[in-house]
């Protein structure tokens, strides 16, 4: 009998969660409610925050050590140079989301019609963005998994490495095997992936119902159209520019799109993302810089969800935005989203300081919060792949990928064989 894999049993914690989250709840109707003595769903939290914080231990080591590495071997002339070109197509794959998500909001108008909302939504303190970008300690930047700040101290450090040449090697050597230790510690906290995914749908599913599924329906269903016609352009111009086997690619990363989906936590699915990249054939110093600079400056699903999201209050608010105020939003929304990752939930963030400066009904965002963990499934999920598309784009701007990388010739690589017990 073949032996079930990760991805298999991520999608069946993923089902039973959900049916098991909707019993405790009391979800199912009163037949089949569940006895007062059964704990609730809320009573698995702790079991997928213990996931998530298993996943966080691993960030900051991983992304330091990958970029460090990745970069000094690359040579201190081309790590400007690798700057401006994941930069350029940050900017680029961030305006095509804002400009799809504009175009589905007044296509299907999912705003119009819409329940009212009530309540309000404390709009939380932005930070002035060197704040975001220079740490004041790495050790600060570390515990709080700074990523943008990480990345910024790995750049400086990385130069520095390459700057006093062989007396830097030997730190070099000592990060080499950070970076290899960390990513069999991965493997070692993946194999609890599936016990973390079903208590993440149980608490979602048992404390908002299985009516969260179609609560604000019209609004769920308008990103998910939207984020596939992004998803499906950013294909089609990857493989245009690049030639890759797009079928492979996704299915090797099934295992950490499928964890952004079901924790709606990029860092979830970080460590396995560097890992799969490279085993496809990107070069470490390639996705070591993308994939953790991505985090903070090509967020395309949740740019994307910032569009939809603007127009629907317009919408529901009976506000009405110009073309041109509109495009106008648009241009603040691809600035203003960017390098805002050290703000907790920097998505809301954003579209509460943007509602505010368009005359848009802040409140409503105490609405939009009611069906938010649906929506942040999808978007998360199409953070993490559009970081994954840059690195290969990078790296064929860079013609750093070999011609006999797995992701053009189909050919992978053999998994290591695990050492055997020496005989009695």
């Amino acid at each position: 009998m073949k032996k079930l894999g990760l991805t298999t049993w991520i999608i069946i914690a993923l089902v039973l969660g959900s049916a098991v989250g909707a019993y405790l709840g009391g979800h199912l109707g009163a037949s089949l409610r569940p006895p007062d003595f059964l704990p609730k769903a809320t009573s698995l939290e702790w079991m997928s925050k213990s996931f998530i914080r298993l996943i966080k231990m691993l960030v900051s080591p991983i992304i330091f050590a990958t970029l460090v590495v990745g970069l000094a071997g690359a040579g201190e002339k081309h790590i400007g140079r690798l700057l401006l070109k994941a930069l350029l197509w940050f900017w680029l794959a961030t305006a095509v989301a804002l400009f799809v998500g504009l175009g589905v909001a007044n296509w299907l108008q999912p705003g119009l019609g819409a329940v009212g909302g009530n309540g309000s939504f404390p709009t939380p303190a932005s930070k002035p963005f060197f704040e975001q970008v220079i740490p004041t300690s790495l050790i600060e930047a570390m515990s709080q998994n700074a990523i943008l700040q990480i990345v910024f101290f790995s750049l400086l450090f990385a130069m520095a490495l390459v700057a006093i040449g062989d007396k830097g090697k030997p730190v070099l050597d000592v990060l080499r095997g950070v970076a290899e230790a960390m990513f069999k510690l991965t493997e070692y906290v993946m194999k609890f992936a599936p016990f973390g995914v079903f208590a993440a749908m149980a608490v979602a599913v048992g404390t908002q119902g299985p009516g969260v599924m179609v609560q604000l329906g019209k609004l769920v269903l308008s990103l998910y159209f939207a984020l596939i016609v992004f998803v499906t352009l950013l294909l089609i111009a990857i493989k245009l520019i690049t030639g890759v086997r797009i079928g492979l690619v996704l299915r090797e990363l099934r295992e950490p799109l499928l964890l952004a989906f079901s924790t709606t936590s990029s860092e979830s699915a970080l460590p396995k993302a560097i890992a799969t990249m490279e085993r496809l054939g990107v070069p470490p110093h390639i996705v070591g810089f993308v994939l953790p600079a991505g985090y903070s400056f090509n967020l395309d699903g949740s740019t994307l969800y910032l569009a939809l999201a603007s127009l629907f209050i317009a919408q529901a608010t009976g506000k009405y935005l110009s073309p041109a105020t509109q495009i106008e939003m648009m241009l603040t929304l691809l600035v203003a989203s960017k390098g805002v990752a050290a703000v907790p939930r920097a998505s809301l963030v954003v579209l509460a300081s943007t509602s505010a400066a368009y005359g848009l009904k802040v409140e409503w965002i105490a609405t939009i919060l009611g069906v938010d963990a649906v929506m942040d499934m999808a978007r998360t999920m199409v953070n993490v792949l559009g970081n994954c598309m840059a690195s290969i784009i990078v790296g064929k701007w860079e013609k750093a990928i070999p011609a006999d990388a797995p992701l053009y010739t189909g050919r992978l690589p053999a998994p290591p064989t695990p050492p055997t017990a020496p005989s009695a």
